[in-house]
């Protein structure tokens, strides 16, 4: 319990330092690795299915055993063992870092729409060349709320079950997912194990908060409403999950959110998710960081009187 505590404390005051060894950017470069060697020896659809499916397990396993065996290694001395605990769970937690790169848009956005747009694409899939100012705040209040379950509770919730471990396999199936989890040409026989094992990791994450989004809103929110929006438009999504999330931003921030965008110059279309009872403000990007925090800190509260009362 304290190295959660502790963990998400780091995370509030560090955010991801980008000259700091992150476990998550190695997984990248190995994903990257993966990719180039299945590409050489995969030739049909078939074969490169076959390879994703071999390398989402593989990778499963290598995250299990490399954690297992760095805590190992400091056996006999819990100082150093419980800190390695606390960095690692550390590295699975993207709150502050989701906060800051929220911020960095509005603050692009402030000085022209250009840069807000150039600064939206770092943290987004689709094309943001020709984006409307509230298109723009409607992209990062997206992000924010989908990332609120992939790069916060979920993450926790597999640390908290599973332990260390569970993080980290959560996190490599997730940066799997994010940069092989395609549908396209090029990914859609690649990426579709690592995106299916992603959909059903997420499964439970995703409705957890949209749970925790709505019960730790402001006073004066309409709870009663913003559930209902979830009920109505959380499957209004691509993704079986992160409509959840969304949907409930979407019901405590009064806006509509969702609708179609381009992709690689391919206009999707999509549902709408909420109703525009208000008009997207740059304000709601840091109601939307809100909500993240909040609902971060009821379900650590959540966990610890759970601990405390021996239930968990």
């Amino acid at each position: 319990m304290i190295e959660v505590l502790l963990a998400v404390l780091l995370d509030f005051i560090l955010g991801d330092p980008v000259n700091m060894p992150h476990p998550v950017r190695l997984m990248g470069r190995v994903i990257s690795f993966e990719e180039e060697v299945s590409r050489r020896f995969a030739k049909s659809g078939k074969g490169l299915r076959l390879a994703g499916t071999i390398l989402t397990l593989a990778n499963i396993g290598l995250a299990v055993l490399v954690v297992y065996g760095i805590i190992r290694v400091f056996d006999g001395y819990p100082f150093v063992q419980g800190a390695v605990k606390v960095y690692l769970i550390y590295t699975c937690i993207a709150a502050r870092n989701l906060s800051d790169e929220a911020r960095k848009v509005m603050d692009s956005l402030g000085i022209s729409l250009n840069k807000g747009r150039k600064s939206l694409s770092f943290i987004v899939g689709r094309d943001t060349e020709s984006l409307s100012e509230e298109g723009v705040i409607r992209a990062t209040v997206e992000t924010v709320a989908e990332n609120t379950s992939d790069g916060v509770i979920a993450p926790l919730l597999y640390i908290m079950v599973f332990g260390v471990a569970g993080g980290m396999v959560y996190k490599f199936v997730n940066t799997m997912d994010s940069m092989i989890g395609y549908k396209d040409e090029k990914y859609k026989d690649l990426g579709c194990f690592a995106a299916r094992t992603d959909d059903l990791l997420n499964l439970i994450p995703s409705r957890l908060s949209a749970v925790l989004m709505i019960l730790s809103a402001p006073r004066g929110t309409d709870r009663k409403a913003s559930f209902g929006i979830v009920r109505r438009d959380g499957r209004n999504h691509k993704s079986p999950n992160s409509g959840y999330p969304e949907s409930a931003a979407a019901g405590i921030l009064k806006v509509q959110l969702g609708g179609s965008s381009r992709y690689k110059g391919v206009l999707v279309h999509k549902p709408t998710i909420g109703d525009p009872l208000k008009p997207l403000e740059k304000t709601h990007v840091e109601e939307a960081v809100g909500i993240m925090f909040r609902s971060e800190i009821l379900f650590v509260l959540i966990f610890v009187v759970v601990k405390l009362a021996g239930m968990w």
